[in-house]
């Protein structure tokens, strides 16, 4: 952990928000007002300018250009993987703002915003990092197209209602033939997304691996597999016919065909979130309800 100063002579913050929340007409125009207030430069995603008028509208992946402080994103852990993964090569700090229901990622509280916001400004906010996983994608011997996830990176099954097929190595070592609904290589911090709900282990956000999962694996004996994030994952497709689809942070992706190799390994960017209180075990107990009747 490390502690980033918010306050400088010239400051400068984003918004980004998910689509279609009422909330929005009454969270946005009171935030504007508090960030006027501290003096600071605000531009906004497409899905906030609607509440925010006479303000600067960037898309997303027009944000990382500008020397934001830090972005607010108002929504849930969706939105902040989209903003993530927009904001991540230039390195700008994330405050996830949970106006959803799980929020592993956006674990700040609307009732806490202006709290935070506070605590940014004298200085008393952690920011915690958390690694990504990058991906190629190879056909035939030539890539044609790559991704960076903070969660995961999944190869499944297209429309058809089949098992998927593909070869797995791990530093060009051969692991094994899966026969799954989907295998998902996720980061620790996705950990606790996709690859959860599949049976796979849950991982400290600091913890320096990725975890190789199979959803409904055809094999029983196909378990979920932990490796050293230091490794090169690759996944080998084998659709014949069928067709398969390769997701990144379940929200973008491509279509995959037979023979099309998917090689992932941690990327050189990574995820600053802005938190000021509670440990990953505090999410934990409060998002699963662990110790509650």
């Amino acid at each position: 952990m490390a502690t980033r100063n918010a306050v400088s002579t010239n400051k400068f913050a984003g918004i980004i928000s998910k689509p279609g929340k009422a909330e929005l007409a009454d969270v946005v125009p009171p935030l504007l007002a508090w960030f006027r207030e501290h003096q600071y430069q605000i531009v906004v995603d497409a899905e906030t300018a609607p509440y925010a008028p006479g303000v600067e509208v960037l898309a997303r992946e027009q944000m990382a250009s500008r020397p934001l402080n830090f972005v607010v994103v108002l929504g849930g852990d969706g939105t902040l993987l989209s903003a993530a993964r927009a904001l991540s090569k230039a390195g700008i700090p994330v405050l996830g703002i949970n106006l959803g229901s799980l929020g592993f990622l956006t674990e700040v509280p609307l009732e806490n915003l202006y709290a935070t916001l506070q605590n940014i400004e004298q200085n008393c906010c952690n920011l915690d990092t958390r690694s990504m996983v990058h991906c190629d994608v190879l056909r035939k011997n030539v890539s044609i197209a790559s991704y960076d996830a903070l969660n995961d990176v999944v190869v499944g099954k297209g429309t058809i209602a089949r098992l998927n097929h593909c070869d797995v190595y791990i530093d060009r070592l051969f692991v094994s033939s899966y026969q799954a609904d989907s295998l998902i290589v996720s980061t620790a911090t996705g950990s606790t997304a996709y690859s959860l709900a599949a049976g796979g282990p849950i991982l400290m956000p600091s913890v320096d691996a990725f975890v190789v999962t199979p959803v409904s694996a055809h094999s029983l004996t196909h378990r979920p597999l932990v490796v050293r994030d230091t490794s090169e994952i690759e996944i080998v497709v084998k659709t014949g016919e069928d067709e398969a689809y390769l997701s990144i942070d379940g929200q973008i992706g491509m279509p995959m065909m037979d023979g099309d190799r998917v090689l992932c390994r941690k990327s050189e960017h990574q995820v600053t979130l802005l938190h000021t209180q509670g440990t990953f075990f505090d999410v934990l107990r409060t998002k699963l309800k662990w110790g509650q009747r």
